[in-house]
């Protein structure tokens, strides 16, 4: 079966088609190639294979990029994931890596960011830490992912379901885990809520999580003044999201 390209109409046989890839696409221009990357997402068969290149990266702006990533976020819970060569991609950003955005999320084996946004190796820094807290060490990767890398979005994705917001809410103790879940003591607090206010009610829990996500964007522009510039000089754009584990749908704000 032949592939009829919407831009031009030229009719792309099947053994051409197999070898095209993103990355082709974003060669074009910006704006066509959003519209391209999105689109052959719902192409069955088509292998994304080459690494970003930093030409492409630096075409993208802020705003298309998270919007890749709503993108991304569509294919995957529709089930129309890109078929990845991640060992393509592994030898093509072995030179050099020119990720788009970093991200900071929980470590919940359910919600890897590049999984839930249909992502390949090379795309995105991805900076795991239960509660998606910042610290100092977060803080520092964050400036060398956007000062010395050139990504540009800042992204701090939450979840629902969320066992160190669950903890934080009843005060859980072990070892180092107690310091961590202080972190997320002052989202516990200013979190609006009527009814249960416990971990074992979920409604509550996933209102923190918001909350806690809405609070570390705060602590990143109040910790880090090199992120804050490059944030209000447009070179940067920072953003919060939260991942439903049952829907598998990320809802993106600002």
């Amino acid at each position: 079966m032949s592939f009829r390209c919407s831009t031009c109409s030229k009719v792309v046989p099947p053994a051409e088609l197999l070898h095209l890839n993103r990355r082709a696409f974003l060669r074009a221009s910006t704006a066509t190639a959003a519209a391209a990357f999105f689109g052959l997402g719902f192409v069955p068969n088509v292998s994304y294979a080459a690494a970003l290149t930093k030409a492409q990266r630096d075409k993208l702006t802020p705003d298309e990029i998270i919007a890749m990533m709503k993108k991304g976020n569509l294919r995957f819970r529709t089930g129309r994931e890109t078929p990845h060569d991640y060992l393509t991609q592994q030898r093509a950003s072995a030179s050099g890596q020119y990720p788009a955005a970093v991200i900071l999320s929980c470590i919940d084996s359910r919600a890897s960011a590049e999984t839930i946004m249909d992502l390949g190796i090379g795309d995105v820094f991805n900076a795991r830490v239960a509660g998606n807290v910042a610290n100092g060490d977060i803080l520092g990767s964050m400036e060398f992912a956007c000062r010395i890398a050139g990504a540009k979005v800042v992204l701090v994705m939450g979840h629902t379901s969320c066992g160190a917001i669950k903890g934080a809410i009843d005060k859980a103790q072990l070892g180092n885990l107690t310091g961590l879940l202080a972190k997320i003591l002052p989202a516990v607090d200013a979190t609006s809520y009527e009814g249960e206010r416990t971990g074992k009610n979920y409604g509550f829990v996933d209102a923190v999580a918001r909350k806690n996500v809405e609070l570390t964007l705060g602590e990143i522009r109040k910790g880090s003044p090199v992120l804050a510039e490059m944030e209000t000089g447009g070179a940067v754009k920072m953003a919060g999201a939260m991942y439903d584990i049952k829907t598998a749908s990320v809802d993106f704000f600002i």
